[in-house]
């Protein structure tokens, strides 16, 4: 019997001992060490109510988490947007192109360099957790140095302060120049509307028809008063003394009253000069005016309405923990990478060797 011990299969040597030779090989010389710097803040806005117990806690101040902001933070930095702005000078190809970086680790490597990669490069290295339950964000970067790591995550959360601030700047914008146009709408009405009032009392000479009329209706009053009067005089007169002298004087002076008090009833009524043609278009007017002065009140309380809203509107972001400086490196995990190469090829190996022996049999059946 031999004492040699039996040489390992090839495909074990090709699924397991290759493979894990290379795994060590990898982490121990060549793998690059990678830097984590981490951030945490939260998107604050004094229009939201709180709904947390972080959010009771902020809202001691008068202020509450911005889900929506927050949100749209989320989106931004895992955008080509952010990419873009925070590689305007360079600063992440810089870091995740440099030399000294392991070939197989940095961007590129052997492929042709293009946004698209780099774009998931990206994204492979940015990572962002929101908190649902306390609205925190938590923005993570990884780096191949420490001051790289934390010069990124310090221009993703500059980039993203910016957003809150460019959003919660329109958003006032918008809201206040709606209202500002309506008012100033509303003041074109009302000013229009005074000048036509204005206008038709100068060509009519009448400043208020109504009071005009109520005027002139007393004057008529009081003429019909003098008519009645003059009126009994001259009867009582022609009755017991028809022969006096001032009965032809009364009955002149009843004829002059009645024409008098007929001219003055029709610059009232039934011309169309009288005061209540007039008092028609001057009601028309003034109904204009008053009803574009109601406008004008209810677009100033709106405009008025909009300012505090725009007040109530404005969002940014607060740090709770800014940009750390990691002074050690967290990946790879170097012997749990070599760990899981040895069990990933273990369980191919295992698996080939069933799938080759149910082979055998079968051509051997």
């Amino acid at each position: 019997m031999s004492s040699r011990l039996p040489r390992p299969a090839p495909l074990f040597l090709i699924l397991v001992v290759l493979p894990t030779f290379l795994a060590c090989l990898y982490f121990a010389f060549f793998a690059s060490d990678v830097y984590v710097s981490e951030a945490r803040f939260v998107v604050r806005s004094p229009s939201k109510a709180a709904a947390t117990s972080l959010g009771q806690v902020l809202s001691g101040s008068g202020l509450s988490g911005a889900s929506e902001e927050g949100n749209a933070v989320v989106e931004y930095l895992e955008s080509r947007s952010a990419l873009a702005d925070a590689d305007r000078d360079g600063l992440l190809t810089h870091a995740y192109t440099a030399g000294s970086v392991f070939v197989l680790d940095r961007f590129g490597g052997f492929l042709p360099i293009n946004r698209e990669r780099f774009f998931d490069y990206y994204l492979g290295k940015v990572e962002v957790e929101p908190d649902p339950t306390t609205q925190v964000l938590h923005l993570s970067v990884s780096a191949f140095e420490p001051a790289q790591a934390r010069a990124i995550n310090e221009r993703l959360l500059e980039r993203s302060e910016a957003l809150v601030n460019r959003l919660s700047s329109r958003a006032r914008t918008d809201a206040v120049s709606v209202a500002e146009e309506d008012a100033r709408t509303a003041q074109r009405r009302a000013r229009d509307a005074a000048v036509a009032l204005a206008g038709y009392r100068n060509r009519a000479g009448i400043v208020d028809p109504e009071k005009e009329a109520e005027s002139r209706l007393q004057g008529i009053a009081k003429l019909e008063d003098d008519l009645v009067s003059v009126r009994t005089q001259l009867q009582q007169m022609e009755q017991f003394t028809p022969a006096a002298p001032q009965i032809p004087y009364l009955r002149s002076q009843v004829a002059t009253l009645q024409r008098e008090i007929a001219g003055r009833r029709s610059g009232v009524a039934g011309g169309r000069n009288s005061l209540s043609a007039a008092g028609a278009r001057y009601q028309v007017l003034l109904l204009d005016s008053e009803l574009a002065g109601k406008q004008l009140a209810a677009a100033l309380i709106s405009l008025q309405d909009a300012h505090a809203e725009a007040r109530r509107k404005r969002a940014y972001v607060e740090r709770i923990a800014s940009p750390s400086l990691p002074d050690y490196p967290i990946r790879p995990r170097r012997l749990g990478g070599v760990l899981a190469v040895l069990v990933l090829g273990l369980l191919a190996w295992g698996i080939a060797s069933v799938l080759l022996a149910g082979i055998r049999e079968h051509r051997e059946g």
